[in-house]
């Protein structure tokens, strides 16, 4: 499948609508936490357990990015959304077969393993052609497209609430509600296939600022896992996803224990409730944080994002059953910077290593994203289980939890300090990167 070209006077408007029809599909899966407690009843699971299908998402999310990432800048973004689709679809299909027959194994092969190679060529697939139409404006790009991913939830959580209260939530309405989400989806992510297109050669920025900017030094994806600005980049988004996935993968099931021993207690619809602000949280810091990125840089985001973050986490900790509102309040700081994290990162690696190969790079470094998403569920679900095995119960389940993620983000702090420019021993020349650029122009040429 060749990369459509973009005809002359194609609107470069047209592609973020694309890429966010892919991206509110599969970011679906920030709202599992809904299917976890009907899951944990009817199948008679644990909360670690339960979490099983979205971590196993989260970390082929990471693999199929890493490894597909070169196979998506070459072949184009419509091929990497038509893989998105049929994976993602196809692996709520297996898991509405396992919820039927009551196997779970299913479920986690299905939603976990299939549907998360979906997530991961879904989720790099517009990154590089975004960037490639918005070379002055990289940081609300991706943001406006990143932003469906954390905005999916915000469709789903409701969406998923509604169907389990209508069809039951037994192994039959969970497998029914399975279903719907797989057809549902397979139809909304074909209109993204069928209206992206890449720009002709390369494109010209939009504002005399970026027209006047010299030409960043390029940097190949093999280039750049060598250098440590990576590796940095690398534990910078490790640490940040990790504590916000943790409260993201338990949020209905958190807030009911933290307010079950008080007068203010969280009903299962409430909890969807929550689960949907977060998501909103989420998708408004990818495209407000993003495009603020633009004006102030993209270190400077990063110290907020972590810093902030941590002091979040701090006044949850301390004050967080005490008080619903500043609960909910710093909750939603911290899925904000989380899904600002996610949205900024292309256009930091862009930054840093050009534009050459950024979605293969982007690719790579989501395996972060990966081990993050093993991380913070295992951190929060194990404690928890753990606590409550020990007659605690309410908040003092979450609070060492609290402690680490405060911890792991102070580590992701400095490693963002010690990022610096990349050393031009790691630089393309610019006559081979020239050549390259040529190159892929003809070939798309040859394939219009």
């Amino acid at each position: 499948m060749s990369p459509p070209i973009a005809p002359p006077g194609w609107s470069r408007w047209l592609v973020p609508p694309a890429a966010l029809s892919v991206h509110l599909s599969i970011g679906q899966a920030y709202a599992w936490s809904v299917f976890k407690p009907p899951l944990e009843s009817a199948l008679g699971l644990s909360g670690t357990q339960s979490a099983l299908p979205f971590q196993l998402a989260i970390v082929m999310l990471g693999l199929s990015a890493a490894f597909g990432g070169t196979l998506v800048e070459r072949r184009g973004p419509r091929w990497a959304m038509t893989v998105a689709l049929c994976c993602f679809s196809s692996g709520f299909l297996l898991s509405a077969l396992g919820a039927a027959t009551e196997q779970y194994w299913l479920i986690v092969l299905g939603y976990g393993f299939v549907g998360g190679i979906g997530l991961g060529i879904g989720y790099i697939s517009p990154v590089s052609t975004l960037i490639k139409w918005f070379p002055d404006r990289p940081g609300m790009a991706t943001g406006i497209a990143i932003m469906g991913f954390g905005g999916g939830a915000l469709i789903a959580s409701p969406w998923s609430a509604r169907m389990l209260e209508s069809f039951g939530a037994d192994s039959s309405g969970i497998a029914a509600a399975f279903l719907v989400h797989g057809l549902a989806y397979a139809v909304f992510m074909a209109l993204g296939v069928l209206l992206v297109r890449v720009p002709r050669g390369e494109p010209v920025a939009r504002d005399d600022r970026a027209a006047s900017a010299p030409t960043r030094p390029q940097v190949t994806a093999g280039q750049a896992i060598r250098t440590p600005q990576f590796w940095l980049l690398w534990i910078v988004l490790c640490t940040n996803v990790t504590a916000g996935i943790g409260i993201l993968e338990k949020a209905a099931p958190m807030i009911m224990d933290f307010f079950a021993e008080t007068e203010t207690t969280v009903s299962a619809t409430a909890a969807a409730g929550f689960v949907a602000l977060l998501s909103a949280a989420n998708m408004a810091g990818r495209i407000g944080w993003s495009t603020t990125s633009d004006l102030i840089g993209r270190k400077n985001i990063y110290r907020v994002y972590l810093g902030v973050g941590a002091l979040m986490y701090a006044c949850i900790a301390l004050f967080g059953d005490s008080s619903k509102p500043l609960f909910v309040l710093c909750a939603l700081v911290i899925l904000s910077f989380y899904g600002g994290g996610f949205a900024t990162i292309p256009a930091y690696l862009k930054d840093l290593f050009g534009t050459h190969q950024v979605g293969a790079i982007h690719g790579r470094l989501l395996t972060a994203w990966s081990t993050a998403g093993v991380l913070g569920p295992l951190i929060v679900n194990w404690i928890a289980d753990r606590q409550e095995e020990a007659g605690r119960t309410g908040a003092s389940l979450y609070g060492l939890s609290f402690v680490i993620m405060i911890g792991l983000l102070a580590v992701g702090f400095i490693a963002n300090e010690l990022v610096r420019p990349v050393h031009p021993r790691h630089h393309i020349p610019a006559p081979r990167a020239r050549q390259e650029a040529a190159d892929v122009e003809r070939q798309q040429s040859e394939s219009a």
